[in-house]
Protein backbone atom coordinates (compact mmCIF):
# COMPACT_ATOMS: atom_id res chain seq x y z
CA UNK A 1 0.00 0.00 0.00
CA UNK A 2 0.77 3.59 -0.62
CA UNK A 3 2.66 5.74 2.31
CA UNK A 4 -0.28 7.89 3.78
CA UNK A 5 -2.60 5.29 3.32
CA UNK A 6 -5.73 5.52 5.86
CA UNK A 7 -9.08 3.54 6.65
CA UNK A 8 -11.81 3.85 9.07
CA UNK A 9 -12.50 0.76 11.89
CA UNK A 10 -14.55 0.89 14.65
CA UNK A 11 -13.69 -0.47 18.20
CA UNK A 12 -15.87 -1.23 21.18
CA UNK A 13 -15.67 0.70 23.77
CA UNK A 14 -17.13 0.11 27.29
CA UNK A 15 -20.55 1.47 26.49
CA UNK A 16 -20.60 2.50 22.81
CA UNK A 17 -19.11 2.13 19.87
CA UNK A 18 -16.18 4.84 19.31
CA UNK A 19 -15.14 5.55 15.35
CA UNK A 20 -11.36 4.97 15.14
CA UNK A 21 -9.23 6.78 11.92
CA UNK A 22 -6.07 4.76 11.79
CA UNK A 23 -3.87 6.57 10.00
CA UNK A 24 -0.34 5.19 8.33
CA UNK A 25 2.48 7.64 7.55
CA UNK A 26 6.23 7.93 7.49
CA UNK A 27 6.51 7.34 11.67
CA UNK A 28 4.52 4.10 11.48
CA UNK A 29 0.17 3.84 12.90
CA UNK A 30 -2.03 6.52 14.61
CA UNK A 31 -5.34 6.89 15.69
CA UNK A 32 -7.77 9.69 15.59
CA UNK A 33 -11.28 9.40 17.37
CA UNK A 34 -14.18 10.64 15.06
CA UNK A 35 -16.84 11.25 17.55
CA UNK A 36 -19.31 8.75 19.55
CA UNK A 37 -22.13 7.02 18.00
CA UNK A 38 -24.83 6.11 20.10
CA UNK A 39 -25.03 2.57 21.05
CA UNK A 40 -29.06 1.20 20.18
CA UNK A 41 -28.05 -2.48 21.71
CA UNK A 42 -29.97 -3.88 24.70
CA UNK A 43 -32.94 -2.96 23.69
CA UNK A 44 -35.72 -5.27 22.76
CA UNK A 45 -38.44 -4.46 19.95
CA UNK A 46 -41.29 -3.00 21.36
CA UNK A 47 -44.01 -0.09 21.02
CA UNK A 48 -45.14 3.22 23.11
CA UNK A 49 -48.70 3.80 24.29
CA UNK A 50 -47.64 7.42 24.62
CA UNK A 51 -51.21 8.15 26.21
CA UNK A 52 -50.19 5.76 29.23
CA UNK A 53 -46.97 7.04 30.25
CA UNK A 54 -47.76 9.06 33.58
CA UNK A 55 -46.78 12.87 32.86
CA UNK A 56 -44.46 15.30 34.45
CA UNK A 57 -44.59 18.88 34.91
CA UNK A 58 -41.88 21.02 33.91
CA UNK A 59 -42.33 25.36 34.55
CA UNK A 60 -40.71 27.38 32.42
CA UNK A 61 -39.78 31.03 32.70
CA UNK A 62 -43.21 31.32 31.51
CA UNK A 63 -45.38 28.53 30.84
CA UNK A 64 -45.31 24.95 31.41
CA UNK A 65 -43.94 21.64 29.66
CA UNK A 66 -45.84 18.19 29.80
CA UNK A 67 -43.03 15.13 29.61
CA UNK A 68 -44.06 11.53 28.92
CA UNK A 69 -40.31 9.84 28.92
CA UNK A 70 -38.87 6.49 28.44
CA UNK A 71 -35.59 5.46 29.25
CA UNK A 72 -34.09 2.81 26.67
CA UNK A 73 -30.98 2.24 28.74
CA UNK A 74 -28.85 5.19 28.63
CA UNK A 75 -30.94 6.76 25.72
CA UNK A 76 -33.90 9.32 26.78
CA UNK A 77 -37.25 9.66 24.47
CA UNK A 78 -39.71 11.89 25.98
CA UNK A 79 -43.21 13.05 23.95
CA UNK A 80 -43.35 16.73 25.67
CA UNK A 81 -46.14 19.42 25.10
CA UNK A 82 -45.34 22.83 25.83
CA UNK A 83 -48.05 25.34 26.79
CA UNK A 84 -48.76 28.45 24.66
CA UNK A 85 -46.38 31.22 25.71
CA UNK A 86 -43.89 29.10 26.78
CA UNK A 87 -40.30 30.01 28.23
CA UNK A 88 -37.37 27.57 28.88
CA UNK A 89 -36.21 28.98 32.13
CA UNK A 90 -32.33 27.97 31.73
CA UNK A 91 -29.91 27.35 28.62
CA UNK A 92 -29.74 23.72 27.92
CA UNK A 93 -26.37 22.29 26.58
CA UNK A 94 -27.48 18.98 26.72
CA UNK A 95 -27.38 17.43 22.65
CA UNK A 96 -31.02 16.32 21.28
CA UNK A 97 -32.57 15.36 18.16
CA UNK A 98 -35.63 16.72 18.47
CA UNK A 99 -38.69 16.77 15.87
CA UNK A 100 -41.74 18.74 15.79
CA UNK A 101 -45.14 17.35 15.73
CA UNK A 102 -47.91 20.05 16.03
CA UNK A 103 -47.34 23.79 16.81
CA UNK A 104 -44.23 25.91 16.61
CA UNK A 105 -40.85 26.00 18.27
CA UNK A 106 -38.88 28.43 19.33
CA UNK A 107 -34.55 28.24 19.32
CA UNK A 108 -32.33 30.74 20.21
CA UNK A 109 -29.39 29.86 20.78
CA UNK A 110 -26.71 31.43 23.47
CA UNK A 111 -25.21 33.24 20.09
CA UNK A 112 -28.55 34.97 18.82
CA UNK A 113 -29.08 32.74 16.30
CA UNK A 114 -32.87 31.74 15.99
CA UNK A 115 -34.91 29.01 14.30
CA UNK A 116 -38.66 27.94 14.15
CA UNK A 117 -39.49 24.36 13.95
CA UNK A 118 -43.21 23.40 12.06
CA UNK A 119 -44.78 20.34 12.14
CA UNK A 120 -42.57 17.96 10.09
CA UNK A 121 -39.01 19.79 10.94
CA UNK A 122 -36.37 18.84 13.40
CA UNK A 123 -33.15 19.89 14.51
CA UNK A 124 -29.96 17.67 16.12
CA UNK A 125 -26.89 18.98 18.60
CA UNK A 126 -24.46 18.11 19.92
CA UNK A 127 -23.82 17.44 24.01
CA UNK A 128 -21.92 21.25 25.04
CA UNK A 129 -22.15 22.01 21.60
CA UNK A 130 -24.17 25.46 21.17
CA UNK A 131 -26.42 26.48 24.39
CA UNK A 132 -30.21 26.58 23.38
CA UNK A 133 -33.52 27.69 24.71
CA UNK A 134 -36.94 27.03 23.51
CA UNK A 135 -39.82 28.89 23.43
CA UNK A 136 -43.39 29.09 22.16
CA UNK A 137 -46.57 31.05 20.78
CA UNK A 138 -49.19 28.25 20.36
CA UNK A 139 -49.33 24.78 22.19
CA UNK A 140 -47.04 22.86 20.58
CA UNK A 141 -45.83 19.00 20.76
CA UNK A 142 -42.58 17.50 20.17
CA UNK A 143 -40.76 14.04 20.16
CA UNK A 144 -37.26 14.12 21.58
CA UNK A 145 -34.11 11.50 21.58
CA UNK A 146 -31.43 12.40 24.10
Amino acid sequence: MKAGWNWRVQVQAIFHWTPLEIIRGPHGLKTQTQGNIVDMSGIPFGTTDWSSIDRTEHRGERGVAHWRTQQFGHIRVRMVEYSAGYLADHWCSKGHILLCLAGELHTELEDGRTFVLKPGMSYQVADHAEPHRSSTSIPTRLFIVD
